[in-house]
């Protein structure tokens, strides 16, 4: 009788320890799903294409240097197009075209809005997908622009930031200043004039000009891209994939692509440099001009002698990370032969990537599965051993790069750090040092100031001291600007990288705009994938607040049935449909960040405007009359031309009338 109250007892005590253990995890996890909201974008902006002289300035820094392709863009950063230079950005399909003497703020990018400072010059933007809960806004010192529809659309700002000239060739957009609400629609060319009070006229679409042309020439070639067969036009960086490289069938792998005319002896992330961009921290930046979504996305593959990058599943938009790689002897305590120094080797298919920031368990899943081919099973236990039992170093564990020949690269500390070219400064390990070394998610190496400059010269190119402190207004209110590196490794007390780079914020609340326009109901769209992102309601330092617009009026995905752009006879120009289309409401996408709320600040730049007020009927009359005229002024469109049949067919003969 003793004897199993005895074992009645330990069978008590176990079950209690194992429901405790269980109880502990699911509270782990829910803190990790807590956590979400701190989650860094799953996208950035990308600098792919510069003519003439296009400067760069880091978000929270003051120095201005030589834009460097391919690396990231993200809020707070700056570029300048000079006189006579152009440049283009990309953020996932949507392409944005700085023209002459144009200077841009990144007010807000994360993975659903993308907001815009224009303190001068002139942007064109493509934007081929909008979901319910995305937002396009170009600022400009006197009106908002919130572009409502996939469509073709221009801004310019006059030298003094006193007019804004919107155009819009395909798609829909809305027009916030002054007290005033517009709807700009295809076809319509818009000039806004004055601050305070904004006076408004409109016109037809002007003859193109260079500018023009170039970006209209530059979004044919994507509407051809090849590559959108095999990946989402959602993963930054695929529009360069086809001039550079082929894609192939590989057994076990699916579709690969692979870059021609690479140097001898070439590996992944090892023909760039690195950089600290927070809050994803060191950040892989590749020379090659295709090089930004084979490092930032999928796996590479090392197969017959030769390195294939592997895209994996395709879904409507896949995370993007700073770099998919393993770390080698990167600790404190750990020493090559060779020096100290670091090392580091592109993760194979299937392989798990553990970010080296601080994210949430729901994250950890989806930049794994969005850009790989992995068992959840495996990403569990891969989380479990480095992030719950804070494990820096990852065992037993098979890494397949890490053994192939020439697969890993070794680098001294200071080129690290410094954003030096890694190809001028590899050090020569032993294979079988390499082997032994150990793994790690993480780098135990500080950023300075030199690591978030990156690797541009420093320029005397840059925009006026009146354009650099221009405000302008907005309708959603950005972040503050990021602080500088210095200041942060301060608080920090030098130990940064050390540190969660994503500080705890308060309790979730609804996003926020300013007050005081008047609403209208929304149009039945799309089921949004999940909630909008929060916008900051800190005050940006180069915004002046502005009152919310009437509510989003959401149109079906894909691009609007082609219009005359340049609304003159023979311009028709039909851009070709998305190759690739996606459903809309299928595939995966990522669960959304929560709403969070942030100290508000006040700055002496920021000055509200007017809310927006109901027009009376001498206005509306007004309105009304400028939409007549331009409706009448409208060229007529040439009549369809009957298709003339080839030599091979034979013309049918009309017979004639009465037999």
């Amino acid at each position: 009788m003793k004897t199993q109250r005895l074992w009645a007892g330990m069978l008590l005590l176990a079950g209690f320890f194992f429901v405790l253990q269980l109880t502990t995890i699911a509270i782990a996890q829910d803190q990790g799903d807590e956590d979400q909201g701190q989650d860094p974008p799953g996208r950035v902006a990308r600098l792919n294409y510069m003519q003439g002289s296009v400067s760069f300035r880091p978000a929270g820094e003051d120095d201005w240097v030589t834009a460097v392709p391919n690396r990231p863009i993200v809020t707070g950063d700056d570029l300048w197009a000079d006189e006579n230079s152009r440049a283009e950005v990309h953020v996932g399909s949507a392409a944005i075209r700085l023209g002459p003497k144009t200077g841009i703020t990144f007010l807000n990018l994360d993975d659903n809005t993308a907001q815009i400072r224009l303190a001068q010059g002139s942007l064109i933007v493509r934007v081929r997908h909008v979901d319910d809960d995305d937002t396009y806004e170009i600022d400009t010192p006197n009106t908002a622009f919130s572009l409502l529809q996939p469509g073709e659309y221009r801004v310019d700002v006059s030298q003094d930031g006193s007019q804004t000239i919107t155009t819009v060739w395909h798609g829909r957009g809305r027009v916030t200043g002054g007290g005033s609400s517009y709807t700009v629609i295809a076809g319509q060319s818009a000039t806004f004039t004055g601050t305070d009070q904004v006076n408004y006229d409109l016109g037809q679409i002007p003859n193109r000009d260079d500018f023009d042309d170039w970006a209209f020439e530059r979004d044919d070639r994507e509407d051809h891209a090849d590559s959108a067969n095999y990946v989402s036009r959602e993963m930054t960086g695929y529009e360069d994939l086809d001039e550079y490289g082929d894609w192939n069938y590989e057994a076990g792998y699916g579709p690969c692509w692979r870059p021609r005319a690479v140097v001898a002896g070439w590996t992944p992330y090892r023909f760039g440099h690195w950089v600290y961009v927070g809050p994803w921290g060191w950040t892989w930046v590749e020379d090659e001009p295709w090089g930004f979504a084979p490092f930032h996305y999928g796996r590479w593959a090392f197969i017959n002698e030769g390195w294939f990058w592997v895209p994996g599943p395709v879904v409507v938009r896949p995370i993007w990370a700073p770099a998919l790689v393993a770390f080698v002897g990167g600790g404190p305590n750990f020493r090559f032969s060779a020096g100290v120094g670091v090392g580091w080797f592109p993760l194979a298919p299937g392989e798990v990537y553990v970010p080296g920031y601080r994210v949430s368990r729901t994250y950890v899943n989806n930049v794994n599965i969005t850009n790989t081919t992995v068992n959840i099973t495996k990403v569990t236990n891969v989380y479990n051993t480095v992030i719950i039992n804070k494990s820096t170093t990852i065992n037993n564990i098979t890494y397949v790069n890490q053994r192939v020949n020439n697969g890993v690269t070794v680098v001294d500390r200071e080129t690290f750090v410094n954003a030096r070219p890694v190809a001028n400064h590899v050090l020569r390990v032993e294979p079988r040092e390499i082997a032994s070394a150990p793994v790690s998610h993480v780098v135990a190496a500080e950023p300075v100031r030199t690591s978030v400059i990156g690797a541009g010269r420093p320029v005397a190119a840059k925009p006026p001291a009146a354009v650099i402190s221009r405000p302008v207004v907005a309708v959603r209110t950005p972040p503050p600007p990021p602080r500088p590196i210095e200041q942060r490794q301060t608080e920090a007390g030098g130990h940064l990288n050390q540190q969660s780079l994503v500080r705890p914020v308060g309790p979730s609340q609804p996003a926020q705009t300013n007050q005081g326009a008047r609403s209208q109901p929304a149009q039945p769209g799309f089921r949004p994938f999940g909630q909008p992102n929060p916008p900051n309601t800190s005050t940006n330092s180069q915004v002046k607040p502005m009152l919310k617009p009437q509510p989003r009026v959401y149109e079906q995905q894909g691009t609007p049935e082609p219009e005359n752009r340049g609304m003159q006879a023979n311009e028709n120009r039909n851009p070709e449909p998305n190759r690739n289309p996606q459903p809309p409401n299928q595939g995966f996408r990522p669960p959304q960040q929560q709403e969070r709320s942030f100290p508000q600040e006040t700055h002496p730049l920021v000055r509200p405007t007017p809310p927006v007020q109901e027009h009376n009927q001498q206005q509306e009359q007004q309105q009304a009359e400028k939409f007549h005229q331009w409706q009448e002024q409208r060229p007529t469109p040439p009549p369809p031309q009957r298709q003339q049949p080839s030599r091979s067919e034979p013309q049918r003969q009309e017979k004639p009338k009465g037999h």
